[in-house]
């Protein structure tokens, strides 16, 4: 019997076409992880600054609780196309590989229209806050827009992946992959 582990890397196997969504999911990636090291460094330097010279820089929580909704947003996507993500999969080891591909094709129909979802409303937002030229609450005072923008956006790409799966995971139920 095939684990399921085998359909997942053949759904990784048949997804390897480099596209140009692909570089925009690497870029997205690469975003993310220089936000992830600034953010780092950022901390670092705040803690030094408070402990050592009692000088605390006081828009760096406030910048790094940004960085943090940015990363998620932009690196769900790659995650997703990459399989890194976690996945409880001690029930759909054990089914046959045309199962556990039809499973994965509703599964990815599901989180695509939650994603879609999510786009829309959030789209919504960001445009309210456009519109109403609505301030950060915290130190720094940005317009609103710019750090909600992200969700549609990294939902979007997220949804993109999440309909390739579809496509890929049709496939493989089409035609399984032999062990």
């Amino acid at each position: 019997m095939a684990t399921s582990m085998n359909i997942y890397k053949h759904v990784n196997t048949m997804q390897k076409k480099y596209t140009w969504i692909d570089k925009v999911f690497d870029a997205m990636m690469w975003l993310g992880a220089a936000l992830f090291a600034f953010a780092m460094l950022a901390v670092c330097t705040e803690v030094v600054m408070r402990y050592f010279f009692n000088r605390p820089i006081a828009w760096i929580l406030e910048i790094c609780e940004y960085i943090l909704l940015y990363m998620t947003f932009l690196v769900a996507a790659w995650v997703l196309r990459e399989q890194s993500h976690i996945r409880v999969d001690i029930v759909v080891n054990r089914l046959d590989p045309r199962i556990q591909a039809f499973m994965g094709m509703i599964a990815s129909i599901i989180s695509a229209i939650v994603c879609l979802i999510i786009v829309y409303f959030s789209a919504l937002l960001t445009w309210d806050y456009i519109r109403g030229h609505v301030p950060s609450m915290e130190y720094l005072k940005l317009p609103a827009f710019l750090i909600v923008m992200i969700i549609p956006f990294g939902s979007l790409l997220f949804a993109v992946q999440f309909m390739r799966d579809i496509q890929t995971y049709f496939q493989c139920w089409r035609s399984p992959a032999k062990d």
